[in-house]
């Protein structure tokens, strides 16, 4: 059976041609594609059979699976993938040990050549991991600009096998580093030159500022983080086990989406990197999710584990699913709310402490399960109470609105979160809601008050 997100497909794109379709075409770092949806370096960019696939699918672009000038690479032949799952079987992240493409340089450079020449309108951008010599950029820059390919980025993410070779994240953890490879890379190609990061590192701001400093046009992120998904109880081996041992691999999917979504942020408020063209990376699914990252400063998104989840036809509904969301916004273009969300992050010292919520309970959508009361009454603040005919009760003097139980209801809008507005009195605290301030304001009410001095 087809995943349920092709369900509402036809509905949107069997429209009368009067219904105009908001603008999907992006330009990124000066590179020109259809929409913004790519598909990142990885296995299903390995050849230009699936390319081609995938991009008469409708794909608006594509990172080509990375590219070396080492002959000898050679992948396992036994599994290359781990697995998390959610309890329905549901894919949550997905562990790959793979390395950068096997196959001949010759073969792969043929191949881009000809599926840009097939398709012009296309984003191919080609990815890069060479060792960290300027003459090995020089070697291979030129063979990648004869194939008229749109751009490169260069690979300092790979998290396993590539960096105990020197490259991969062992680039990508040293700034310096990041700065001077992406300086030779500028030097000698006309090519928008984007910088793939790690999220293994402790500040993402410091590779990207790296970046920068060095030349890049753009930055991707995030690459896959270093992980082992799980260990086998018969064979005490990390999986995916080869003849008995395994290894950490890169791990990303769903899962990794929160952490994402974070970088990108950290990167698109950051005073020396604001106005970097940021290509978001990591969990992309559906198109809610695409809108997210471009909410945060994201011009264009990449795509890799739902396409091996699903398979390149979910770009039908990637694409369809934010055009129908931009109509209902008034969006025109991407540009129109790419970013929006960035001036809406803060640091957590600079929240509204007098912004005061409560829970409540639709008592004709509860259907009487006691998750609510369970997690509220054994992990968190005693808030919930048990009634006669086994109804339950928010206790406002006890709620902390943490939404612990919100999160945790199995029914959609059972437990919402109820405001309370200035004046009123908020029985947990014995004080009435006042105007807004923060613990960084020194409000003179505020007995949390604080400076950073004294942190």
């Amino acid at each position: 059976m087809p995943p349920k997100i092709f369900i509402n497909i036809c509905r949107h794109t069997t429209n009368n041609e009067d219904n105009q379709l908001s603008n999907l075409q992006t330009n990124f770092a000066g590179i020109n594609s259809p929409n913004p949806f790519w598909l990142a370096s990885a296995p299903p960019t390995d050849k230009e059979y699936n390319v081609t696939r995938a991009l008469k699918d409708g794909w608006g672009g594509v990172v080509w699976k990375t590219l070396g000038l080492d002959p000898h690479i050679v992948n396992v032949n036994g599994p290359r993938y781990g697995a998390v799952w959610g309890r329905d079987r549901s894919l949550l992240g997905l562990n790959n040990i793979e390395l950068i493409t096997d196959r001949p340089l010759e073969k792969n450079l043929q191949e881009i050549k000809s599926v840009k020449r097939n398709f012009p309108d296309r984003a191919l951008v080609v990815s890069l991991m060479v060792p960290c010599e300027e003459d090995a950029w020089k070697k291979i820059l030129p063979m990648v600009e004869d194939t008229n390919a749109d751009g490169v980025e260069l690979n300092f993410g790979c998290p396993h096998g590539m960096s105990e070779r020197g490259m991969g994240s062992a680039v990508g953890q040293v700034p310096e580093y990041i700065s001077m490879v992406t300086r030779w890379v500028k030097d000698n190609t006309r090519m928008p030159v984007i910088v793939k990061l790690t999220p293994n590192i402790t500040d993402v701001r410091y590779p990207a500022r790296a970046a920068l400093n060095g030349g890049a046009d753009a930055v991707s992120l995030i690459n896959t983080i270093s992980s082992i998904t799980s260990v086998n109880l018969d064979t005490f081996s990390p999986e995916p086990s080869i003849d008995g041992k395994g290894t950490h691999g890169g791990y990303c999917g769903p899962a990794v989406k929160p952490i994402a979504l974070n970088m990108v942020a950290e990167i698109a408020r950051d005073q020396e990197t604001a106005g970097l063209p940021i290509s978001g990376i990591g969990g992309i699914t559906n198109w809610r999710d695409a809108a997210e990252f471009i909410l945060l400063g994201s011009g264009s998104v990449q795509v890799c584990t739902a396409a091996m989840t699903f398979g390149f036809k979910i770009i039908a509904e990637l694409t369809s699913g934010l055009e129908l969301w931009m109509e209902q916004k008034g969006f025109d273009r991407i540009e129109d709310f790419q970013g929006r969300a960035v001036g809406n992050v803060t640091d957590w010292q600079y929240l509204n402490l007098n912004y005061i919520t409560k829970a409540r309970i639709n008592q004709d959508l509860c259907i009487k399960c006691g998750r609510c009361y369970a997690v509220c009454e054994d992990t968190s603040h005693q808030a919930i109470a048990i009634n006669e005919g086994r109804t339950f009760e928010v206790i406002d003097e006890e709620c902390v609105a943490c939404n612990l139980c919100v999160n945790v209801c199995p029914v959609d809008n059972c437990i919402t979160m109820e405001q309370l507005q200035e004046g009123d009195y908020d029985k947990r605290t014995g004080q009435p809601v006042i105007d807004t301030y923060s613990n960084w304001t020194q409000h003179p009410n505020n007995v949390l008050a604080c400076t950073e001095e004294q942190e």
